[in-house]
């Protein structure tokens, strides 16, 4: 079983990171500001204008240790990984899946499912929750009709069919995402998404966890011995990781969403954390983003009992575990491939 490790998140411009022995040295103006050992670290991610070291590239590769570059935004560049430690055989059989097109088919039925599944729990969590009788209807109401999405996405088999009821089920979701916002500030307000890039603070928010997300899985496929750019449900093409964004779905509304909502109805933080760029585009501040990152780390700290394995384990780990349990389906051992389902 993996162990739950720490992710290094370095964000300020100009930050060096250079291999000391078997620690990782962060340097701001040739001064030394942190040293942690290797062996802590299952993954370091890098924002904006951050340089590193080759030898240190090389032992984070041999030790397992991925290393991200993104944007300031938060957009994926490049990935530094080593060789995987999957063998040929499971490879050759997740391609043989993405192939077939129902193989294909079952293992996008479960993932959308456990997707849909989840999307649902957070209304039925916020109806829970809220105290004005009509903003409960109204989170209801949205809870039956993704229930409606589950029984359609159960009935289908064909794969075009299934993307259809998941672009579906995500407009019903999206369309009623204001209501689990808790805040007069209308900097949050939800209008539509939009990625490349965010126009205002919340899809900002939304893309930069997701980019987060998209980290975990891509080494949680290296780790598990999959491909991380051949999924089931996500076509091939080129540059993106498909099988990444396949386990990412299942986790997107229980850790992502649920992560940004978190911290705007708790006013952790405040339209003032964002910048307004002549492009249209949205940038949050240095602070904001650090808050960001602190807070999902203590998420993924958190402690979970797995749904399908009955384990006790930490919220960080579930989509490693969904990692291998897709590659269990893969080898045969497994009937289906059972998707994360937050109750």
């Amino acid at each position: 079983m993996k162990t739950h490790l720490n992710t290094l998140f370095v964000t300020l411009d100009g930050t060096y990171l250079a291999k000391d022995g078997q620690a990782v040295v962060v340097r701001q103006d040739k001064q030394t500001k942190l040293r942690v050992p290797l062996h802590n670290l299952d993954g370091i991610m890098c924002f904006g204008r951050v340089s590193v070291s080759p030898s240190l590239m090389g032992a984070c590769a041999a030790g397992g240790v991925s290393i991200s570059f993104l944007t300031p935004y938060g957009k994926f560049l490049a990935s530094v990984i080593g060789f995987s430690p999957g063998n040929v055989l499971l490879r050759r059989q997740q391609y043989r899946a993405a192939d077939d097109d129902q193989l294909a088919a079952s293992a996008a039925r479960s993932i959308i499912l456990g997707k849909l599944v989840n999307c649902r729990t957070v209304f039925r969590r916020a109806a829970r929750d809220a105290t004005d009788p009509h903003r409960i209807e109204r989170l209801q109401a949205t809870a039956n009709r993704l229930g409606a999405n589950i029984i359609d996405v159960k009935a289908a088999s064909n794969l075009d069919r299934l993307r259809g009821l998941e672009g579906e089920a995500a407009t019903s979701y999206f369309g009623a995402f204001n209501d689990l916002i808790n805040t007069s500030d209308s900097a949050f307000e939800y209008t539509r998404r939009t990625k490349r890039p965010p126009k205002d603070p919340l899809n900002a928010l939304l893309s930069f966890v997701y980019a987060l997300l998209s980290h975990d899985a891509r080494s949680a496929c290296e780790a598990a011995g999959l491909d991380a750019a051949v999924g089931m449900l996500h076509r091939d093409r080129p540059g993106r990781p498909g099988m990444a964004l396949d386990l990412m779905e299942e986790f997107r509304p229980f850790l992502a969403d649920r992560l940004v909502l978190s911290l705007i109805n708790r006013r952790q933080v405040s339209a003032s954390g964002f910048e307004y760029l002549e492009t249209g585009a949205v940038r949050m501040d240095d602070s904001t983003r650090k808050t960001i990152l602190v807070a999902y780390q203590v998420r993924k700290q958190e402690p979970i009992t797995h749904p399908f394995l009955g384990e006790r384990t930490s919220v960080g780990l579930l989509i490693h575990l969904q990692a291998r349990l897709m590659a269990r389906w893969l080898r045969g051992d497994l009937e289906t491939y059972p998707p994360f389902a937050w109750k």
